[in-house]
């Protein structure tokens, strides 16, 4: 009973992860706050569907669709679709119309709905269409680069890209990270000292914030259905 997630890391610069998830007697889970925008494919009672999801910036409490089984992907941070700006999915997100179990509608043209191994070939067809673009200023900015503008420049284009601050992308990354590392034991201490917090309640305010759970439900898998894969079933 539960979700049961599975992520892996893709060989495309335009894709951070892709997931599957299955729902058994779930009909509520804790929504997670995320920064990357993304498509998400469900199957439910012999019906297909897909949307869009755009990055979270707080935690909360979302339906999930019972006994549905899930494929999405996470794109990478600074890429976009061309006809809906990412600050216009920032918590919330659309549904796609015509959904079939064979295709679904995207920027004005059909396309093959994907299976979990299907979807590095989608999103090379929807890069090289234009559907898919990105600003490659902010992946330059995410590896540490200085780009040889101003800081309101930098700043305005990475909010374009992305709908969150450079902050907001830390902070919220940073709580995902600490979740990941308390569920699998690491004492609160060390997620501290890692991850650069200031003392155990500002980390305990973040994860209050951003995850949904404290550190003891964390350590103890506590608090019910959660949409974060902490079973770090990551694989490349």
């Amino acid at each position: 009973m539960g979700l049961r997630f599975e992520t892996r890391r893709s060989d495309s610069t335009w894709v951070d992860s892709v997931w599957t998830c299955t729902s058994d007697r779930v009909t509520a889970m804790t929504s997670v706050a995320a920064v990357r925008w993304g498509l998400v494919f469900w199957e439910q009672a012999g019906r297909t569907h897909a949307g869009v999801t755009g990055p979270e910036t707080r935690t909360g409490t979302a339906p999930v669709p019972e006994g549905a089984t899930f494929t999405g992907i996470d794109f990478a941070v600074g890429t976009s679709l061309r006809v809906v700006p990412t600050a216009a999915l920032v918590d919330g997100g659309i549904e796609l119309p015509d959904t079939t179990r064979r295709t679904f509608r995207l920027d004005g043209a059909s396309w093959e709905t994907p299976g979990p191994d299907d979807v590095e070939a989608l999103v090379g067809r929807l890069v090289r269409a234009g559907t898919v673009v990105r600003d490659p200023l902010v992946a330059d900015v995410l590896r540490g680069h200085h780009p040889d503008v101003s800081g309101r420049t930098v700043e305005r284009r990475f909010r374009a890209a992305t709908g969150l601050t450079r902050g907001a992308v830390r902070q919220i990354e940073r709580a995902r990270r600490a979740a990941e590392l308390l569920a699998a034991g690491d004492p609160a201490t060390d997620v501290v000292a890692a991850l650069d917090y200031f003392d155990e309640p500002h980390l305990a305010r973040a994860l209050r914030c951003y995850v949904g759970r404290t550190v003891r439900q964390l350590r103890e898998g506590a608090g019910g259905p959660l949409a974060l894969d902490l079973d770090q079933r990551v694989t490349s």
